[in-house]
């Protein structure tokens, strides 16, 4: 937490807002995130302080964020939004994490999947995954962290990609490390 605040305390400069945000209480935080004008670490800070206090009326904000294109927005949004327990964020994680258009700001709502182990973790990273195989994909660290989570996750349903993986000079020892996490496939119970 102490990063994300000096971070943007050093994007505020010497800005009395910043002090009045890191003040305000709920209600203050909240009021800031519909405020004409605010500058986006002003956003950030009071959506940040409400996520981390488990208030959901930053949700919306936060998953703005996690949709950035600056990696420690992302990042904070989605510790921000771990913490925030809202039952919607595995769902705009998915949506994040599998649109094609957005790939290359994937890697945080594909972590966040992997933390949250909400039903829609493993079908996303399956799918994400997926894509990121083809030949020549510049988006690899997308890819490792889907392998790392599906192994995380220990999902069998993963099995078929993380094989698949393993024919990937980048991902291969993840995925085999992924593989045998996962439970034993020979279907007998007991």
């Amino acid at each position: 937490m102490n990063d994300v605040l000096e971070r943007l305390r050093g994007e505020a400069g010497e800005s009395a807002e910043y002090e009045a945000l890191l003040a305000a209480g709920p209600d203050g935080l909240a009021a800031a995130l519909t405020s004409p004008g605010l500058p986006l670490w002003a956003r950030e800070l009071a959506a940040y302080r409400l996520g981390m206090a488990g208030d959901r009326r930053a949700f919306e904000a936060l998953v703005l964020l996690l949709n950035h294109r600056d990696p420690p927005r992302c990042e904070a949004a989605a510790q921000a939004l771990a913490v925030l327990d809202d039952p919607r964020t595995a769902r705009a994680a998915a949506a994040l994490a599998t649109n094609e258009l957005r790939t290359a700001y994937a890697l945080h709502p594909v972590r966040l999947l992997t933390a949250l182990r909400a039903p829609e973790s493993a079908p996303a990273l399956i799918r994400t995954l997926s894509l990121r195989l083809a030949p020549h994909d510049p988006y690899w660290r997308v890819a490792l962290a889907c392998v790392e989570g599906l192994g995380a996750l220990r999902d069998p349903r993963a099995r078929g990609v993380l094989t698949r993986a393993q024919s990937h000079p980048r991902l291969a020892q993840a995925a085999t490390a992924s593989l045998r996490l996962l439970p034993a496939s020979d279907g007998s119970a007991g």
